[in-house]
């Protein structure tokens, strides 16, 4: 029998107001710290120019982890890396069930072998449009379409109603791989679901996100116009389009070459769940070059531009045993994602100098999103028809949009929150009811540290303003005994006058130990002051303000 003092209620600790990085807690029971827990998705996303030495960002996931006993487990969707990438770091403090389908799983294995961490007993594998029970959550899984296989979303139902998540969906009449539609919605779940909590990554495009045959047609077309050698780069993840990439190949007289260790390790997962069977030869490096350039087709890592992706290498002339060459075409098959814009035009010019063709998504239809564009959001809306719509997995913009979209589509109760809102769902009209930290966790070289770490701030210093180490030798009389040592790095050593700034601050030194006003038996006081007078002196002559380091030795 139901406890009429229960609550159902979502909370986004990451992915709601921003793109990437998804991770959701659904709660049910009588109080917060009552309740037992369901967290679906552990994403992460990637540090850019603004974060030296940061390539990862994860959610805290403190809340979570200081209810660990009452988490009944996790559901991972599918196995993009904004949804399952910080899994492996953050389950540990967990030590939770984990449920997944069979190619989620087959990646989940290898990114936790990988930190060696040994999952036995607690990875469940479970079947496409199947029904589990975790804890009081009784989930219909029901399979979409994606730019990966085995895209879930899901039909949670508790004894307060049904909440229907979606996870990154679209609708591809012809997807190649995943299902051409999603189940008949309508009729099944008729005036039955209380909320969706929905994907909003492409709600303010208008029309559908198309479909992958279109792409593969259109793809071979583009090649076979093409004399010379065709690299063709893509998301590793986007199973379709390798694929698709290997239909072209076969149908233009080409032989594939796959180049980057995250596309082999893609194809031999899908291979292992019963994809990409059809994918037979495949060359290596070696035997390319014993090929003629007309017939060859490279599928290549690094579409946005990754240092140390394949196709930037092979730009770079960084790869061993390949060397693009002039008139030869490079095709990204792939979304520009914002962010790396700087990365791929970069790219784009320095593989122009080399007379390199390139064709990208805006000068051919080559590229289709993972995404639903509006009318198959309002497909979806008609379908479902919810009570509550919950905009997630977009910036605000997108989640504005989308809350607009749905009220305008006749939903009772459209909400529009962010991380961290504790939303009740059920009982009775949906409110936010409390709110929990929803921080940032950076992995930093080995280990997990806080966004607001000090050292981080002092490393973004010191990539914008450099840093400043001064050493003095004082006597007992508390005057330098020699001069100091000063050393920088990331400065101008010299003015607008053309003068030598170190040899001024070094004169800057002495009079300051020679003022008796600064001199004290306390080095915690000195060290303040000359820390000071040294900083204002290198604004004064360069206008930046050094990371500074002061070291006082007692002889």
């Amino acid at each position: 029998m139901a406890n009429n003092n229960n609550q159902l209620v979502f909370l986004p600790l990451a992915g709601t107001g921003e793109i990437g990085m998804n991770m959701n807690l659904y709660g049910h029971g009588p109080d917060i710290d009552e309740m037992k827990w369901l967290l679906v998705d552990v994403g992460i996303t990637f540090g850019d120019d603004s974060l030296p030495g940061i390539d990862i960002i994860m959610a805290d996931h403190g809340f979570i982890a200081e209810r660990r006993n009452d988490l009944v487990g996790v559901f991972i969707t599918h196995a993009h890396e904004d949804h399952v990438g910080a899994l492996a770091y953050l389950w540990p403090d967990l030590e939770c069930q984990i449920y997944a389908t069979p190619f989620t799983a087959c990646i989940i294995k290898l990114k936790f072998e990988e930190r060696g961490i040994d999952l036995s007993g607690y990875l469940n594998i479970v079947d496409l449009n199947s029904n589990l029970k975790i804890g009081p959550f009784d989930i219909e899984i029901s399979t979409m379409t994606h730019s990966i296989p085995e895209p879930n979303s899901m039909f949670i139902t508790t004894d307060l109603g049904t909440v229907y998540h979606t996870g990154d969906w679209k609708i591809d009449p012809d997807p190649l791989v995943g299902n051409p539609n999603p189940r008949n919605f309508k009729e099944k779940y008729k005036n039955k679901i209380t909320a969706m909590i929905c994907d909003s990554t492409n709600v303010m495009t208008k029309g559908r996100s198309g479909s992958e045959l279109t792409v593969r047609n259109n793809l071979v077309k583009v090649v076979k116009e093409l004399k010379n050698r065709v690299f063709v780069t893509s998301f590793a993840s986007n199973v379709a389009r390798l694929e698709t990439v290997a239909y072209v190949a076969r149908e233009t007289n080409r032989s594939l070459v796959v180049v980057g260790r995250s596309m082999h390790r893609m194809i031999s997962v899908a291979r292992e769940v019963g994809i990409l069977k059809d994918i037979k030869i495949i060359l290596n490096e070696k035997e390319a070059a014993k090929k003629k350039k007309s017939e060859l087709l490279y599928l290549c890592t690094g579409s946005q531009g990754e240092p140390r992706g394949a196709m930037m290498r092979i730009a770079n002339n960084d790869f061993q045993g390949i060397e693009i060459d002039k008139n030869d075409t490079v095709i990204f098959s792939s979304k520009i994602i914002p962010g790396n814009e700087k990365k791929l035009y970069g790219m784009f010019n320095k593989l122009s100098e080399m007379h390199v063709d390139v064709i990208t998504e805006y000068d051919a239809d080559i590229h289709v999103s993972g995404h639903p564009c509006e009318d198959e959001m309002i497909d979806m809306y008609n379908w479902i028809k919810p009570e509550i719509s919950v905009p997630v997995h977009g910036e605000h913009r997108h989640l504005k949009y989308h809350s607009e979209l749905a009220k305008s589509l006749g939903v009772k109760h459209p909400m529009l929150i962010q991380n961290g809102d504790i939303l009740k769902l059920a009982p009775g009209e949906p409110e936010v009811i409390d709110q929990c930290m929803s921080g940032r966790l950076y992995f930093d070289g080995n280990k997990l540290v806080p966004s607001d770490s000090y050292h981080l701030s002092e490393r973004k210093r010191m990539s914008f303003n450099g840093i400043l180490n001064i050493t003095c030798v004082l006597n007992k009389k508390l005057r330098l005994n020699s001069p100091p040592i000063i050393s920088c790095n990331g400065i101008d050593l010299f003015d607008e006058y053309d003068d030598d700034i170190i040899d001024s601050l070094e004169e800057e030194i002495y009079n300051f130990f020679d003022n008796t006003n600064n001199l004290s038996k306390k080095d915690s006081k000195v060290h303040k002051k000359l820390e000071s007078v040294s900083k204002n002196f290198i604004f004064k002559r360069t206008r930046k303000k050094p990371l500074t380091n002061i070291h006082l030795v007692h002889i």
